[in-house]
């Protein structure tokens, strides 16, 4: 690992485990880590102890000290500030759509301050296994269900913290067994948004549930990745298409406000033109357009398309899972972009984001070669 890769995140987590003036054994055999440790102790407000020369082993070790104070440089510093992020977010359903949506635009838009928007995966299971999924969701996952009781936890920390909006994602959520009452959980505390494929929600037990929601309080995000079935279909399976559309309707006929999400990789055809048009006949309002590119994890790696993603490029939009917090929710199946190993207590894991931004933030301003954050 290098800054550019995991490192600055994983080191500011270790380091507010520690006490002032405890020290943390960093060894590397990466070349750029050492001088690098020297500005981030200075950014960071840690003391700098040593180094080593470059062993017959390869590596070097350095010594930082917390600073004396035990404080940390991201109090008082507004984490998404100008600087905060060098382009959108890739990933479901991040920052707010910007207007002229042309067929090679993807979303754009300022990143969200840190402790506004949590992410809540509900589970890991999906009826489809789309190619770019980077949550690897499919009917064969593992469902790693979120009990209900840790998301109503979760839930009133993060309105106690001062949040204003959640957002429930999967896998499908419509297949969470108690998915009623995990979004009533989120309503009843802050306006949450649901991100659905809308393909299971037609009758039984999930239509149910889908119509006692709050609809002043629940936004459903929908999938649909064109206007006709031919790309939608081929990244997601056949007839999806067309039972997606089916559930668009359904939504919007019981009043629920709709956003459309579309995922393209950065070579797919002129689609945004038709997708434009239909969701103009539907009167869907343009800031509830969402064009995003494919980020390149989960499957998208393993296929090795799709845009590359680190702590660096990615505006954080933290993500709580039933095995712990994460940087973005793009980024769930990647330990690298892993905050914390428990999904409660959230306030600390919020503290580590704002101080690894604050960094990466204060690089900028000091005009330095950006080590934090590759544009």
């Amino acid at each position: 690992m290098d800054c550019g890769s995991g490192l600055l995140l994983l080191l500011t987590r270790r380091m507010r485990d520690l006490g002032p003036g405890q020290g943390l054994l960093v060894r590397t055999e990466d070349a750029s880590v050492p001088s690098d440790l020297l500005d981030w102790s200075r950014l960071a407000g840690h003391e700098f102890a040593g180094q080593t020369e470059q062993g017959d082993d390869g590596a070097w070790h350095v010594l930082v000290r917390r600073g004396d104070d035990g404080t940390t440089l991201a109090a008082g510093v507004d984490s998404a500030g100008p600087d905060a992020v060098p382009r959108e977010n890739p990933g479901p359903g991040q920052g707010r759509p910007g207007s002229g949506q042309t067929d090679t635009t993807f979303t754009s838009g300022s990143a969200t301050p840190v402790g506004e928007r949590l992410w809540i995966y509900t589970n890991f299971h999906c009826n489809l296994a789309c190619g770019y999924c980077c949550a690897r969701s499919s009917p064969a996952a593992d469902p790693r269900l979120m009990p209900l009781s840790l998301t109503e936890a979760v839930a009133a920390e993060f309105a106690a913290l001062g949040g204003r909006e959640l957002f429930v994602t999967g896998g499908e959520p419509f297949l969470h067994p108690q998915i009623a009452e995990t979004v009533a959980a989120c309503s009843s505390r802050l306006p949450t948004t649901i991100l659905t494929n809308a393909m299971v929600i037609q009758r039984g037990a999930r239509r149910r549930a889908l119509e006692s929601l709050d609809r002043d309080r629940v936004t459903l995000q929908i999938s649909l990745d064109s206007a006709d079935s031919d790309l939608h279909d081929r990244q997601r399976g056949d007839g999806s298409h067309a039972r997606a559309l089916e559930g668009i309707q359904t939504v919007l006929g019981l009043g629920f406000p709709v956003r459309i999400a579309a995922t393209w990789f950065d070579d797919e055809p002129a689609a945004g033109a038709a997708w434009t048009a239909l969701l103009d006949r539907w009167q869907i309002p343009e800031p509830d357009r969402l064009v995003r590119p494919v980020a390149r994890q989960g499957f998208a790696e393993e296929a090795g398309g799709g845009e590359q993603v680190t702590v660096d490029s990615l505006a954080p939009e933290p993500t709580v899972t039933a095995d712990g917090i994460w940087w973005h929710p793009v980024a769930v199946t990647d330990p690298v972009m892993q905050v914390a190993d428990a999904p409660l207590p959230l306030a600390a894991a919020l503290d580590t984001i704002r101080d690894t931004v604050a960094v990466q933030d204060a690089a900028r301003r000091e005009g330095r070669r950006h080590v934090f954050r590759c544009a």
